[in-house]
């Protein structure tokens, strides 16, 4: 993904709001006032103006109210599939803020999964001048970060199981001279990673722990991705219905991979490790059962009432072990709960914070990153919940309630570092929005990425 470069034949697409179009229509639009008879400049509308011999030579797009823009991010993306191939250059009357939502709108909206399509052809491209005074290589790596992370989504398992993880994360690794060192099969009993092994051992795709070092200066960060390539939900199997997207049960650690990406490509003054657990939740003779009781890395017991509830066991061990290293920030993200879902709907990525001034750069990184999050509790009073009396710990309380909020806690009890920031995210969008078509999607990691400074006072 790039941006054209600045040229006199780049194309004018004159965004205008409502309440611009009249006077446009009396000034450099006059000559178009027939091309314009019914537009009304709503959000993404579009029309081509034509030069002499009837080429193409700009077009119009309306901005919207600012209720609509409130409404739909990414709103003005729209615009992009009506465009022909070429190059273009935005003019119009926007804030610094508004081309820069334009600008990796525009790229986004570029993405395409043609992987299982070889033979399909598509059009060609428009192509953005990148608006003056964006930063165009950040822009950029947030959206190559956000391919990235799509990409591995939509793949499905047949073609996306923990060795082919490896094999991506190992890709990245090459590309930005990072280490990475797995622990696999067997070998993760022999180094105490018994949950990990234990929800991945009944597959024959052998379960794994992927780890993934870069940077030699700066604050310690520390990134854990749930890698669960498929969920068949275990002994306690999903119905059809609840396995249908569980292609996309490794969300978390794609996007942990899009935001390392990110990182790296960012050149970001600090030292970036990520951590994935990699398994498939899968059905045989030696699978997980209910009611086993596990010892975790850390030595807490835990009763599995559900062996659908999967991902919090192999993110425990995982966070014990990110735990030993003594991040200055630590953060997970996991496609972990329907209750997430419940609350806040596919477009939001909830998170838990205890740390006041790290969620305020989390909000801050999400305005910035037009990635939308909102703060969840850590609220003890349920911690209670989670204690089944048998064992130290209860992966799946029957209690009915909130539970998200308990899947947090459980995994908050493997932490032992004073920052620490819990996503559950749901890396999908149900249907088709500007610069985010039906299928995977990215949440949180551009909203991280902007609160990096702040939260680790990288120096910008």
């Amino acid at each position: 993904m790039t941006f054209a470069a600045a040229s006199a034949a780049a194309l004018p697409l004159h965004v205008l709001r409502p309440e611009e179009l009249a006077a446009f229509r009396r000034g450099a639009g006059k000559a178009w006032a027939g091309w314009l008879t019914g537009f009304e400049a709503g959000l993404g509308e579009v029309r081509l103006l034509p030069g002499p011999g009837g080429a193409v030579a700009g077009a119009v797009a309306g901005y919207g109210t600012a209720q609509a823009r409130r409404r739909l991010r990414f709103g003005l993306a729209k615009a992009v599939a009506a465009l022909p191939g070429g190059d273009w250059r935005l003019e119009g009357n926007l804030s610094a803020d508004e081309r820069r939502e334009a600008a990796l709108g525009w790229l986004l909206a570029g993405y395409r999964f043609d992987r299982y399509r070889p033979g399909r052809q598509p059009a060609a491209a428009p192509r953005l001048v990148c608006p003056e005074g964006l930063d165009a290589g950040r822009l950029i790596a947030m959206a190559e970060g956000e391919v990235l992370t799509r990409d591995l989504i939509n793949t499905p398992a047949q073609d996306m199981g923990p060795g082919e993880l490896e094999v991506v994360l190992n890709s990245l690794a090459r590309r930005f001279g990072a280490k990475v060192a797995v622990t696999s099969g067997e070998a993760l009993l022999a180094r105490n990673f018994p949950m990990i092994h234990a929800v991945g051992r009944a597959s024959p795709r052998a379960p794994r722990l992927l780890d993934m070092s870069w940077g030699e200066r700066g604050p310690k960060l520390t990134l854990v991705g749930k890698g669960v390539c498929f969920d068949t939900g275990g002994l306690n199997l999903k119905p059809s219905s609840g396995m249908s997207l569980m292609k996309k049960d490794m969300g978390g650690a794609a996007t942990v991979m899009g935001l390392a990406q990110m990182i790296m490509a960012l050149d970001l003054p600090l030292r970036l490790r990520v951590l994935i657990p990699a398994v498939e939740n899968v059905i045989a003779g030696n699978a997980l059962k209910p009611k086993d009781i596990l010892t975790s890395r850390k030595g807490l017991t835990v009763e599995v009432n559900d062996t659908d509830a999967e991902g919090r066991l192999v993110l425990a061990d995982a966070l014990a072990h990110a735990c030993e290293d003594k991040p200055d920030l630590l953060v997970s993200m996991a496609t972990l709960t329907g209750a997430a879902r419940v609350a806040v709907g596919p477009d939001l990525a909830p998170y838990y914070c205890d740390d006041a001034g790290l969620a305020a750069a989390l909000e801050a990184g999400a305005a910035t990153g037009f990635d939308p999050v909102w703060r969840m509790p850590f609220h003890d009073a349920y911690e209670s919940v989670i204690e089944p009396g048998i064992a130290d710990l209860d992966n799946a309380p029957g209690y009915g309630f909130a539970g998200s909020i308990t899947a947090a806690l459980f995994l908050r009890r493997f932490v032992d570092v004073p920052r620490y920031v819990h996503f559950d995210i749901y890396g999908h969008t149900p249907s088709d929005q500007p610069a985010r078509p039906k299928g995977a999607v990215g949440q949180g990691a551009r909203a991280l990425l902007g609160a990096l400074p702040q939260a680790l006072g990288l120096k910008a």
